[in-house]
């Protein structure tokens, strides 16, 4: 499939979990974690503009993006499929997972990463059209979790900045429609020194289900899950659905 990448093959694994990069992500950051979730197959959603999909418009409606997504991981929902989204991608997988649930289709669990609620005003990238890239760049060195030598290299920075500039875009103009909520656990997640989502706007995400709703709070900044990925939180949420028994070992 275009828009999922297998990191791991596991046909006999009992749930599948869709992750979704942040802006200016890909399907190369969840690259290590089927290794520490040996229970699970692990896919990442993979945007168009960039990676092998370079040639392909970047995308500019979330919830047509959601959409696409959506009819990607159906054919995968014959086993619980369960979702993880880090900051943009938070929104899309809830996008994605409101899109399936209005067609019967519901996922077990969504995990909401750095990102604050949906139906919370976020800060806008100023500017409308007239966006430079040196107003990119410096919301890129504020967020993190982009290498240094992106910034540095000007080839590098006409590679990248097209689709983390229209990313950026694509999640400032969204807005969260009222009374889209789902009928499934929400677990948000939030680095404790992270500037752009507090406890607070993490804590909102219950109110976008029916169903359960917890807040995790990690050591570290926005972009926490680089050097320490949540995986105990995800076995712990998923355990039931993946038949799991124990911490793997490494």
């Amino acid at each position: 499939m275009t828009w999922l990448k297998r990191v791991t093959p596991r046909p006999e694994a009992r749930l599948v979990l869709i992750c979704f990069p942040h802006a200016g992500g890909s399907a190369h950051f969840f690259r290590e974690w089927a290794a520490a979730l040996p229970d699970i197959e692990v896919h990442a959603v993979s945007y168009p503009g960039r990676a092998h999909r370079i040639a392909e418009p970047v995308p500019s409606d979330l919830r047509r993006l959601a959409a696409d997504i959506a009819d990607a991981v159906r054919p995968l929902m014959d086993r619980p499929t369960a979702f993880f989204g880090h900051s943009m991608g938070a929104a899309v997988a809830f996008e994605t997972a409101l899109g399936l649930q209005r067609d019967g289709a519901c996922i077990p669990h969504l995990f909401a990463s750095g990102c604050r609620a949906p139906h919370l005003p976020r800060p806008g990238l100023g500017g409308g059209n007239g966006i430079d890239e040196a107003a990119v760049l410096e919301t890129l060195m504020n967020l993190g979790g982009t290498d240094a030598e992106v910034f540095a290299d000007p080839a590098l920075r006409e590679l990248v900045l097209p689709y983390v500039y229209g990313d950026l875009r694509m999640f400032d103009a969204y807005t969260y429609r009222p009374g889209d909520v789902l009928r499934c656990p929400i677990t948000a997640i939030a680095g404790s020194t992270d500037d752009h989502v507090t406890p607070e706007q993490a804590d909102a995400w219950s109110v976008m289900t029916r169903e359960s709703f917890r807040r995790e709070l990690v050591p570290g900044g926005h972009f926490y899950l680089t050097p320490e990925p949540p995986f105990s939180t995800i076995r712990e949420s998923l355990r039931h659905l993946s038949g799991a028994t124990k911490e793997p070992t490494h």
